[in-house]
């Protein structure tokens, strides 16, 4: 018997396998039920839970935000999953968890990065998200010239150089199994993209995109995660990379990751008054067979 797909809404569900789960949004896809976390809350289980009953997930941190000042782009959150056949920085997917039993679990949802402010406030890096045995690393921030950053930071997947001395220019490092490094920025030029799960950012001669995110098809349908934020230039602006990266800007205000996606924050270049973008939040996807 199929269930078909459908929200549930808040509140708990019973199933076939004996056990009771609540916490999220919980919708169905076929026999699956499935639980989204957009905000920190409780997984909680009642009931005998089958041995080795598996449960997927998917768990992405928060994106760093940009840099200001031919800043480089945010790196998005780490995104670690069992689910399908590949996780983030290229990795295979990982096990499902088999450890879950009556309880509750804590599900951390991790904050993006707050923008930067040229001049005035330097780039921050995301907040991890986590649940059971499960933490994915926040996004690194994108490098800035002013204030200085001395380059990219490292995180889930690593914010990309900024201009100018060659200490900016150096990108930030993505996490082995979650995401991918930023571009590097080019001196005298401008920034480079922050890092993706599914891809290294661009360098700034590159053209400074973003990395893309991952695709992953857990919660019924396929959505992009995790996408790196663009880095600055003074001719025109530049992409995030797919899955919620934020685009770089040459005046006022870069774009933001999106929410719940863990995108990385776009760059901005030099203007009075302009910020990079904020890097997106964090989300926690559990999904079982009630079969």
């Amino acid at each position: 018997m199929s269930f078909g797909y459908q929200v549930l809404g808040f509140g708990s569900i019973s199933n076939r396998a004996g056990f009771t789960t609540t916490g999220g949004t919980i919708t169905t896809s076929g026999s699956d039920i499935i639980h989204t976390f957009t905000s920190s809350g409780t997984f909680a289980v009642a009931g005998t839970v089958p041995d080795n009953h598996p449960f997927e997930f998917l768990i992405v941190a928060g994106g760093g935000s940009g840099g200001a000042g031919t800043g480089g782009g945010g790196g998005a959150g780490g995104l670690r999953t069992s689910f399908g056949s590949t996780s983030g920085g290229g990795a295979s997917a990982e096990s499902d968890m088999t450890n879950i039993s009556a309880g509750n679990y804590t599900v951390t949802i991790g904050a993006g990065g707050a923008l930067a402010v040229q001049g005035t406030s330097t780039p921050n890096a995301g907040a991890d998200s986590s649940f059971n045995s499960i933490t994915s690393a926040g996004g690194g921030f994108g490098g800035a010239t002013n204030p200085n950053t001395d380059g990219g930071g490292d995180g889930g997947s690593g914010g990309g150089g900024a201009k100018y001395t060659a200490g900016n220019i150096t990108a930030g490092s993505g996490t082995s199994g979650q995401g991918f490094a930023g571009g590097a920025g080019t001196q005298g030029s401008g920034g480079g993209g922050g890092g993706g799960a599914a891809q290294v950012g661009r360098s700034f001669d590159q053209g400074r995109a973003g990395g893309n995110g991952l695709a992953v098809s857990i919660s019924g349908s396929s959505t992009s995660y995790a996408g790196g934020g663009g880095g600055a230039s003074s001719g025109a602006d530049s992409a995030g990379g797919s899955g919620g990266g934020g685009s770089g800007t040459s005046q006022g205000t870069a774009g933001a990751g999106s929410a719940n996606t863990g995108g990385g924050g776009g760059a901005y270049w030099y203007y009075n008054g302009g910020s990079s973008g904020a890097g997106g939040s964090g989300v926690v996807v559990i999904r079982y067979t009630s079969a």
